[in-house]
């Protein structure tokens, strides 16, 4: 198919133009396609939300589920436009809208999935975390980096805020890489799908403000010793005890949750 490259766009005569400015980067190997379908249905579900389905590399599939509440979220007019066209029976089910801006697509539980604009990734991330009490399940695709940092463990160089935030109430499982050759364009990185589903049990904390508070400010100076770093809230006393001999990147999540019960 002819390209036209301009600046920020990559133009498909006839079909769409990709704003890179959008973050858009669109799939076009359809093994992976299915093989995102795969890990999406191996959790039932009755209701379920696409972030970005851009060109519909995704939402052909998704649209052949059965009984299924099925929206999809997208900013980019054209693509609403190009998705319509194509699409006919996705008429009343696009959410014509930033995603970071919606208010939560439906009533109860449902699930997310999406190839997410690299350039909102986290901060869906952080959507997700404030509907966890309604998300059952998201299947995304990242860049492999936000990918592998939400997933890593304590005692990673990578492990940081986002991966205690997500994991205090989401289990991360990191399933499969993707090879930018698999995108059009193609990125300049590679990429990573990750599955979140809630925590059977939730983890124990004084608070979110709190948590959210102590996370932050543990790993704005992760390379100091705890004590040092969090020093503003907790009592000096309470700053005695070893675990603050640690930098933050050795706790655990389940450690930063404890420690909300302790501060001022």
């Amino acid at each position: 198919m002819k390209q036209y490259c301009a600046v920020n766009t990559v133009t498909f005569a006839g079909m769409y133009t990709l704003k890179k400015s959008l973050g858009q980067h669109f799939l076009k190997d359809e093994n992976i396609c299915r093989k995102i379908i795969s890990s999406l249905q191996e959790h039932p579900f009755t209701q379920l939300l696409e972030i970005g389905p851009g060109g519909g590399a995704l939402t052909k599939y998704l649209l052949q589920f059965d009984n299924i509440n099925f929206k999809a979220a997208e900013l980019d007019k054209e693509k609403v436009d190009y998705l319509l066209k194509t699409y006919p029976q996705l008429e009343g089910k696009i959410i014509h809208q930033d995603f970071l801006e919606m208010e939560k697509p439906f009533e109860g539980k449902f699930t997310v999935v999406g190839n997410f604009p690299y350039n909102i990734s986290t901060q869906i991330l952080f959507k997700a975390v404030d509907w966890k009490e309604d998300v059952e399940c998201l299947v995304g695709m990242f860049q492999k980096e936000v990918a592998q940092r939400v997933a890593a463990k304590e005692g990673s160089k990578i492990y940081g805020v986002t991966s205690v935030l997500v994991q205090a109430f989401f289990t991360v499982e990191y399933l499969f890489d993707v090879n930018e050759k698999c995108f059009q364009p193609p990125p300049t990185v590679k990429s990573g799908m990750i599955r979140l589903l809630p925590k059977e049990v939730m983890m124990k904390m004084k608070n979110e403000k709190d948590f959210f508070l102590l996370v932050k400010t543990a790993f704005n100076q992760r390379r100091k010793m705890l004590r040092n770093a969090v020093k503003n809230l907790f009592d000096a006393a309470i700053l005695e005890d070893d675990l603050f001999n640690k930098r933050a990147e050795q706790l655990t999540v389940s450690d930063f949750a404890g420690l909300t019960f302790k501060m001022k």
